[in-house]
């Protein structure tokens, strides 16, 4: 499973500074453990640029992905469907929900999230368009149209989620696996400013993650000697080698959906 999100950096291009896209791609494997497959700086948009990163995984050992969770992005959907063609992308549901959310009022933001779980929480694809039907037709979506539009466009890559159980369902819901990541790196980015080059983000971020890593791992290892019952404090992995909460019974229910695609040893 992939998670794909993305940061916006400033970098220096000639004579001038131009926002860019900094993607962070976080792999699970079948142990749910993550791993961070990789760090691209986005100069243009397009199938071009992730058909090369696609490549770039795959030439460096990734066999085969289940699911790629994230938001949409051009070109990319069919640039993993080319590398793997069993691979289901998946739209991040709260990427979705925020997107919608842009269009409402803060006054009637609350209400609004109230018409709209139903249509994510729904048994199936069925009960979901019901859900945004009648979320249209109320008062509240008829002073939104632009918020129902947003689930209209994204609605063929939202309703793979709705095939699934619900334990893939909460792995699968958000890219949060990597937004925990993300906030650490806007921090450390809104300190840089700016970048004199593409090569300068990818290093910056990539040390950032391993520095995070390092002091965390000793954190803990101070309080690895303490007797039981005494508090241990000391933070979790960032991303690099954490477990997926939940991730087994996911696992589960992944292997009776797709039985061709796991080892037997499993």
């Amino acid at each position: 499973m992939i998670y794909l999100d993305a940061l916006v950096v400033k970098v220096r291009d000639q004579n001038r500074v131009v926002n860019r896209h900094a993607h962070i791609a976080i792999g699970v494997d079948l142990d749910g453990i993550k791993h961070v497959l990789g760090i691209w700086v986005q100069a243009s948009e397009g199938a071009k640029f992730w058909a090369a990163v696609c490549a770039q995984l795959a030439n460096r050992g990734v066999q085969d992905v289940l699911i790629v969770c994230c938001d949409g992005l051009t070109g990319f959907p069919e640039a993993i469907e080319a590398t793997w063609p069993g691979a289901l992308v998946q739209t991040c549901v709260v990427h979705l929900i925020r997107a919608s959310m842009r269009y409402v009022s803060y006054s009637d933001r609350k209400d609004v999230a109230a018409m709209l779980k139903p249509i994510y929480t729904a048994i199936d694809e069925n009960d979901a368009l019901m859900a945004l039907t009648a979320f249209a037709d109320s008062p509240l979506g008829r002073n939104y149209p632009a918020a129902i539009k947003t689930w209209e466009d994204a609605w063929d890559r939202f309703i793979p989620f709705l095939d699934f159980g619900p334990a893939t369902r909460k792995v699968i819901y958000t890219t949060n696996s990597i937004e925990s990541l993300n906030y650490q790196m806007r921090k450390i980015i809104k300190n840089r400013g700016q970048f004199p080059n593409d090569a300068a983000v990818v290093k910056l971020l990539w040390l950032a993650i391993r520095n995070i890593e390092d002091k965390r791992a000793r954190e803990r290892a101070k309080e690895a000697g303490r007797p039981k019952g005494q508090p241990r404090n000391a933070p979790a992995k960032l991303v690099e080698g954490a477990t997926v909460q939940g991730w087994t019974k996911a696992l589960n229910e992944l292997a009776l959906r797709y039985p061709e695609r796991f080892p037997q040893t499993i």
